[in-house]
């Protein structure tokens, strides 16, 4: 049985034009991701994340860079004012060629920090050795998560993470059971 419901128009939601907006959001930054990749380099970095988003704020245009192939140590870690000279040139390209539909939003451009979140395999690989947290989805070894030093990944039908856990183990995880990694601080 279907039933018709008689809604005031400006009550009236449409499911269609919520994914357009998602799709938009998802165009705007691939399309920003192009300009600052191109940005970035001019300053020998790169693109490490762009987000595109409502926040409690308005819209946030926010935008991580980093430096290839750095062990992302102190000494070797996005400068702020690396991260200004690319919001400056950035900025003026977005404004001139209209990227951002929306007259008013935050352009946010940082570095990933050093508690930095690992995404990737070869993120997995380029800090083997740092000390990381991995949080699973499902239990490995009898554990929801694992803090210890990174080893790398294992290539084969399934790419898997080394850990030396704290307990003194060496741990294989899955790539696709992480749902959360990041770098840990060593003090």
């Amino acid at each position: 049985m279907f039933r018709i419901w008689a809604v005031r128009p400006e009550w009236a939601v449409c499911p269609l034009f919520l994914v357009y907006v998602s799709c938009l959001g998802e165009d705007i930054a691939g399309r920003v991701r192009d300009i600052a990749s191109r940005v970035a380099a001019s300053y020998g970095l790169e693109i490490f994340d762009v987000q595109y988003r409502r926040e409690a704020s308005g819209m946030v245009l926010r935008i991580r860079i980093d430096r290839p192939g750095s062990k992302a140590t102190v000494d070797d870690s996005v400068t702020v004012d690396e991260c200004a000279k690319v919001s400056r040139d950035l900025s003026a390209i977005l404004d001139v060629d209209d990227v951002v539909p929306t007259t008013q939003y935050t352009l946010e451009v940082s570095s990933p920090g050093l508690d930095r979140p690992l995404t990737r395999a070869e993120d997995y690989q380029r800090f083997a050795g740092r000390r990381a947290k991995l949080v699973m989805r499902e239990k490995i070894d009898g554990q929801g998560y694992f803090k210890g030093q990174l080893g790398g990944v294992e290539d084969g039908p399934v790419k898997v993470v080394v850990i030396e856990g704290e307990d003194g183990r060496t741990h294989r995880v899955p790539l696709d059971v992480i749902t959360r990694a990041n770098l840990e601080v060593d003090f």
